[in-house]
């Protein structure tokens, strides 16, 4: 996505994500404007301290700080001018994920703004504190006064997570109230703000300073009332200093934001000084909501007219955000499905499960020798997820648990017993693992799989694991985790977060298979392909062999070879079925491994394919399997709100991916994760292709590069026999490149890595102020939001839109704490949003017929804060009409595969046809017998035409319209009219033209003539963003007839012009937009609004299917 590359977030992140934005607020009636001090200089911070008194009792059982909203106007220094002062607010804390929603509530606007927090902190235990601080952008504290002393933090700086330590601690007294400032400012793009605090010798361990530290100023007094969420979630109540009254026009003054959206109010209810606000959806239990009343209503408390207030909530929802696979985990046996379907061994022992759980002090810290009163984690959900039973981020943390060998395995070091493995498909981040006390294998890195063998560990009866492991989440590979997940990055997920299993393997054994087909033709064209084949096998002598054989669906050999161990074999399979995603053909493999007395077999499976690039019509394109081919893909981020990286079931996993072929699309862009190999199998077995993303990391030393390259290897080494991966994208939009020339080597080194894939070096090679193109990999891709973006393929490489779209739509219930970040476009229902998408897409039509190769839509489901999936992030609320999603995705990839445009009917009727003549009233029969018949409207009437009568049109709101179902106008299409000017305009006047798909849209096309006030004058048909073809030299004369054509033939690429059956201009473009499929006769539409009326008449209105010829226009004009 555009936006900045993630940077080191140094916190140690000791909880989980919490609240989120401020709810909007009034900023009228319901929140108190009070001027302060000078803010911004530390002098005016001194006076608004110095103002501040000790707590009173009015204060008592009150917390919160005193919160001022201010715009800002010099962005040079950022300073909170008390002339631009907008709100003031009693908030709870300083620990917001998301303050874009606080502040456009507080202020109007979401950049250049500020906040500053003062009032009075109180320590729960005695001890010397330090204070440190991370936001987006600058922030200072102040503890203890306004001298220079008590300023711990001064970070008034244009950066973002950023986090900064007091440069000494604060000696802080239990009980003890001390005055307390925090100031923030925002710049632009996204902004968040955590505090927290620390104390060694008070026994505190570092964590957000907690709301009931906070105490207001004793002057700031806003209405004393309390509101609370219930456990349930789905109300708020309130509590008023006394007896309840005159509530029947409470709802029409109330209103309930959280997270930035108002929700909905069903009822209200009192009972003495209680007011039950019921929700018209549950809230989560760590979002953030306030309660605000306008105070124009009727309610009394107490006898007393109740005056506008915002109050915060406190929050005791225990509702969760959970897929609808959640209630299926067995956290006794989760994901019990074999974990590495293209290496399979029949013996095997799943280790998934409850396991015994203890946090650790530091990297080095030994991990415990009792576990007797450890706490339990679900593996191998991360701990910070609900599945885990930790729900909580850690950055050092051991697991335990027992295990027993089966006694058939027969394990030992004799010829004739077998070596034990032990397996993690991903431990996110560095791991050690131990059995039974001793160390079997170190490892870093959070994306790949890896292997100890515990042979010489284990002993009999009940054995011993302990993994240990570090995770900061901070400058290594970890994609959009985030120790301070906000805006477009997300919660971590650390530690065992795929399977865990044990296996028995032979003496000498496979490691792992090679598997690279190559596709091939004999003289007559028929399939004579291979399968290079390579078994690896780290202890097999020279005088091993290899046995592979092939089977396909049915069962019958198809397929065998022999050779070496590490040697690679060609497997030839005859008249081979190749796969594509309409056809995933897989065949399953045998392969047996015999070194002296050692004899392995494994099983596998592969599909046969190829992906290159290939110059068509002298222009380059993607093809699989020598076929042209439009990889339309989504992009796929792969988090869910119940498991984080971890699906919830294997079902669950499938699911993604099979939807995503259900909404019509072939290809997935898994967007900086890797995911667990039974994903990529169930890609390989639905149809999916993949490009496949490295997971980004800071990058900003040798050392970080080099451990980066290193996982990137792996990572490729680990999926290279993949058969739905079709390419690698080590860098997105240049997070953690660090060099053009760089970035060209590390293409280089995938491609001889992997010569078989494609390789895409930077997918949004235009974004993000990054330095030129690498000149590398095979592919051009731009990001354009909300897009499409359309590279032009070069030379060498074919060109894809990487990522585009991203429209958003809340639904309340199933939003993530902290509401829509809404980077993009924001609708407000599921007409609209499919609407937004249809038109999006229809874009990408001309494009993929012209050049286009690829694009990548943002996204499959929401992800936290990013509210612009298909499906809401817990998957259980489709967003779009998944048929038209899927219908207008077939005209991409049918236009994109090289396929001619849909014939259309033939004749010269077309699919909507109105002479006006049989005119019953207003309303005017289509002659075609495929449109529904014309309405005149805004005063249009019936005057004498070219032939009979045509419609009269006023220049002001006359017009007609009509319903044509059959106009596709990302095909090829024609219309025709005969047209009399009755004045010429200065701008432009309009005789037919369509509606656009989307409410505030424009018009497809444009068949009209245009103004004094252009460069050129005349007849002309058009698209909303050109070009323009125009008749400029038929001078038209007022009150004179003219049979005016626009032809788009989408084969040809080409808008065309005919005036009275002449052609006057042929334009190329690329252009495609979606229609309504309404059209109107005597106006347009532009951005949602009906202009260019036309003053004269209209007559004999055809709209066609297809492009007509000159012959067909000669004889519509007689």
């Amino acid at each position: 996505m555009f936006d900045p590359p993630p940077t080191r977030a140094t916190g140690h992140g000791t909880r989980l994500l919490r609240s989120a934005a401020v709810g909007v607020l009034a900023l009228a009636t319901a929140v108190t404007v009070v001027p302060t001090a000078t803010a911004g200089t530390h002098t005016g911070v001194a006076d608004a301290l110095a103002s501040a008194a000790a707590p009173t009792v009015d204060q008592t059982g009150r917390s919160g700080l005193r919160a001022d909203y201010y715009t800002i106007t010099d962005t040079n220094t950022f300073a909170l001018d008390p002339a631009n002062l907008k709100a003031s607010v009693l908030d709870p804390d300083v620990d917001v994920n998301d303050m874009i929603p606080v502040y456009k509530a507080m202020t109007g606007q979401t950049e250049n703004v500020g906040v500053r927090w003062s009032g009075f902190v109180t320590a729960p235990k005695t001890g010397d504190y330090t204070f440190s601080a991370i936001g987006d952008n600058g922030f200072r504290l102040w503890v203890g006064g306004s001298d220079a002393s008590d300023l711990l933090i001064d970070f008034w700086v244009n950066q973002w997570d950023v986090e900064k330590t007091a440069t000494h601690t604060v000696h802080l007294e239990a009980g003890q109230p001390v005055p307390f400032t925090f100031e923030q400012f925002q710049a632009t793009g996204g902004a968040n703000v955590h505090l927290s605090w620390q104390s060694d010798d008070a026994g505190v361990a570092k964590e957000a300073v907690p709301a009931s530290a906070f105490t207001p100023p004793s002057d700031f007094t806003p209405y004393d009332v309390d509101a609370t969420i219930p456990s349930k979630g789905n109300s708020v109540v309130l509590t008023f200093p006394g007896a309840v009254a005159d509530t029947d026009d409470l709802a029409q003054h109330l209103r309930v934001p959280v997270d930035g959206t108002d929700y909905p109010i069903s009822s209200v209810t009192a009972s003495g000084n209680r007011v039950t606000v019921k929700l018209g959806a549950s809230v989560l239990g760590n979002a953030y909501g306030r309660v605000v009343y306008d105070g124009k209503g009727s309610l009394t408390a107490g006898g007393d007219k109740v005056p506008g207030f915002n109050a915060a909530i406190d929050n005791a929802s225990t509702y969760q955000l959970t897929t609808k696979w959640a209630k299926d985990v067995d956290p006794n046996n989760p994901l019990p499905e074999y974990p590495r379907p293209q290496l399979t061994r029949d013996s095997w022992q799943n280790l998934n499960g409850k396991w015994d759980f203890e946090p650790l002090t530091a990297a080095d810290t030994a991990p415990p020798t009792s576990w007797a009163d450890a706490k339990t984690a679900v593996v191998p959900y991360p701990i910070e997820s609900q599945l885990s039973g930790i729900q909580k981020h850690y950055d050092h943390f051991a697991y335990h648990r027992t295990f027993t060998v089966p006694s058939s395995w027969k394990i030992g070091d004799k010829p004739n017993q077998q070596r034990l493995e032990l397996n993690f498909g991903a431990v996110d981040y560095r791991a050690t693992v131990y059995v039974n006390g001793k160390v079997v294998a170190e490892h870093t890195g959070g994306y790949d799989a890896f292997t100890a063998d515990i042979t010489d560990a284990v002993k009999k009866g009940q054995n011993n694991v302990v993994v240990r492991v570090t995770d900061t989440t901070g400058d290594q590979p970890k994609g959009k985790q985030s120790a301070n997940p906000s805006g477009i990055f997300y919660t971590p997920s650390s530690g065992i977060w795929q399977t865990v299993w044990m296996e028995p393997v032979k003496q000498v054994h496979v490691d792992s298979l090679k598997l690279t087909p190559q596709l091939s033709e004999d003289s007559a064209g028929d399939p004579r392909d291979t399968v290079q084949v390579t078994a690896n096998a780290a202890g097999a002598s020279k005088n091993a062999s290899v046995i592979v054989t092939a089977f396909d669906e049915k069962g019958r050999k198809v397929g065998a070879t022999s050779g070496g161990a590490n040697e690679q074999l060609d497997l030839r399979i005859a008249n081979s079925h190749r796969w594509t995603p309409d056809d995933p053909y897989l065949y399953t493999l045998k392969v047996q491994l015999h070194d002296g007395a050692s004899k392995d077999t494994v099983g596998s499976y592969v599909g046969v394919r190829s992906i290159g690039i290939k110059s068509i019509d002298g222009v380059n394109r993607i093809v699989l399997n020598g076929k042209q081919t439009f990889l339309l893909s989504t992009l796929d981020q792969g988090f869910w709100p119940d498991g984080v990286y971890t699906a919830p079931t294997d079902e669950a996993l499938k699911w993604d991916i099979q939807t995503t072929k259900d909404l019509g699309f072939n290809t997935i862009r898994k967007h900086i994760k890797v995911e667990p190999q039974r994903w990529y199998y169930d890609a390989d077995k639905i149809g999916m292709m993949v490009w496949q993303d490295m997971p980004s990391g800071s990058n900003n030393t040798t050392a970080q590069q080099d451990e980066w390259k290193s996982e990137l290897k792996r990572m490729i080494d680990q999926h290279i026999s993949t058969t739905s991966i079709i390419g690698w994208i080590p860098f997105n939009e240049g997070w953690g490149q660090w060099g053009i020339p760089e970035a060209a080597d590390v293409a280089k080194s995938i491609k001889a890595q992997d010569p078989s894939r494609l390789v895409n070096t930077r997918s949004g090679q235009n974004c993000c102020n990054m330095p030129g193109d690498t000149h590398s990999g095979d592919i051009i891709d731009y990001h354009d939001y909300t897009g499409p973006g359309d590279p032009e393929p070069d030379a060498t490489r074919a060109a894809i839109d990487g990522e585009h779209g991203g429209f958003s739509l809340a639904t309340l219930g199933h939003m993530w704490a902290g509401g829509s970040i809404n980077p993009y476009g924001e609708v407000t229902d599921s007409k609209s949003l499919t609407d937004a998408y249809v038109e999006n897409t229809a874009k990408l039509v001309g494009f993929a017929r012209d050049h286009l190769s690829g694009s990548v839509y943002t996204q499959l489901t929401d992800v936290e804060g990013e509210l612009n999936g298909f499906f809401t992030y817990d998957r259980r609320i489709s967003k779009m009409d998944r048929s038209r999603v899927k219908a207008i995705n077939k005209e991409v990839l049918a236009a994109g595969a090289g396929e001619p445009a849909k014939k259309g009917r033939g004749g010269v009727v077309g699919v909507g046809a109105w002479s006006f003549d049989a005119a019953n009233g207003v309303t005017v029969p289509d002659q075609s017998g495929r449109a529904g018949a014309a309405t005149l409207v805004g005063g249009a009437t019936l005057v004498d035409g070219k032939h009979g009568k045509a419609v009269g049109l006023d220049g002001k709101t006359a017009q007609a319209t009509a319903s044509v179902p059959k106009l596709d106008t990302t095909q090829s299409y024609s219309v025709s009219a005969w047209v009399r000017m009755d004045a010429l305009p200065t701008a432009y006047s309009t005789a037919v033209a369509a509606n656009s798909v989307q409410s505030g849209g424009s018009s497809p096309f444009f068949l009209q003539y245009s103004g004094s006030d252009n460069p050129q004058q005349g007849f002309a048909f058009s698209f909303p963003n050109g070009p323009r073809a125009i008749a400029s030299d038929v001078k038209v004369q007022v009150g004179q007839w003219y049979h005016v054509v626009g032809v788009r033939d989408a084969d040809a690429g080409t808008i065309a012009l005919y005036v009275n059956g002449a052609l006057q201009s042929t334009q190329k473009t690329t252009e495609t937009h979606a229609t309504s499929g309404t059209v109107s006769i005597g106006r347009a539409q532009w951005q949602g609004d009906d202009v260019d009326f036309l003053k004269g008449a209209v007559d004999d209105v055809h709209v066609f299917d297809r492009a007509l010829t000159a012959q067909d226009v000669a004889k519509l004009a007689k």
